[in-house]
């Protein structure tokens, strides 16, 4: 029997490595297949766009946070990796009951990191994923930031809401030198009004692609909350998925802020 620890400190026991790999958030299945677990990965959710081919031909399990527990059931899996924020804690029990789950914990990059460790460590492919994680520092080390620049992220709209403290998304702004406007609230996505977002007085507006499609009819909306504010469509995606993602997310940040510096 293999013992291992997941992020909210819980014993997850295994036979031997996992065959059947069932993952139900979409940046560990991204990480999943940069680990070359084609063959050992047997479902995944409708939200698991990367890669292409997965979401294609993979047996697909529901939302993640509308998953069909039948679905997995019938699946049989040996291992089910999850999330606590992207999951439904009910659902993720109810599973637990029944089958290993081994679930992340991410407020930032580093607990990010850990995660793909750990993840190696799981399926058993630990040089590649360490390998992973050197790469990914080696291009933190070489971020361009600004200098303190006063941003909020929104990730949704109707009612606003922005990305708070202990965040991933959080811990990226202050890499690149942005300061989360909203790092105060007591909530990790709070909901803000016209009036919050005005008072908060943001120089930088960035708007995620995901989950809220944000359009350019959104830029017009804020700018009349916040006339001196530069407001900047942004891939989502490079901000929020963690795993293999971030190797590409350095480099698309990088970018990014010397875009804003030289404007």
């Amino acid at each position: 029997m293999i013992n291992f620890t997941d992020q909210l400190n819980r014993t997850v026991q295994l036979p031997n490595f996992p065959q059947r790999i069932i993952s139900v958030v979409p940046s560990q299945t991204e990480l999943l297949h940069y680990l070359g677990l084609e063959d050992k990965v047997i479902g995944i959710t409708k939200f698991c766009v990367h890669p292409d081919d997965w979401f294609r031909t993979k047996t697909r399990v529901g939302g993640t946070k509308t998953l069909n527990l039948d679905k997995i059931r019938e699946l049989q899996p040996d291992l089910i990796i999850a999330n606590k924020e992207e999951n439904e804690q009910n659902q993720i029990e109810t599973l637990a009951k029944e089958f290993q789950v081994w679930i992340s914990d991410i407020n930032n990059v580093p607990d990010a990191l850990e995660m793909i460790k750990q993840v190696g460590a799981l399926t058993n492919t630990a040089p590649l994923a360490q390998q992973l994680v050197n790469d990914i520092n080696q291009g933190f080390e070489t971020l361009a930031a600004l200098k303190g620049i006063r941003t909020a992220y929104f990730i949704w709209r109707g009612p606003w809401m922005v990305a708070g403290h202990t965040t991933y998304i959080n811990d990226l702004l202050q890499r690149c030198g942005m300061a989360n406007v909203f790092a105060n609230y007591n909530s990790r996505y709070p909901e803000v009004t016209d009036e919050a977002i005005a008072a908060a007085n943001p120089q930088l507006i960035l708007l995620s692609s995901e989950p809220y499609p944000f359009k350019e009819a959104h830029i017009a909306e804020l700018q009349t909350l916040c006339p001196q504010a530069k407001i900047l469509l942004v891939d989502g995606e490079m901000f929020s998925w963690y795993g293999n993602r971030m190797l590409e997310a350095v480099w698309y940040l990088d970018g990014l802020v010397r875009e804003i510096g030289q404007n």
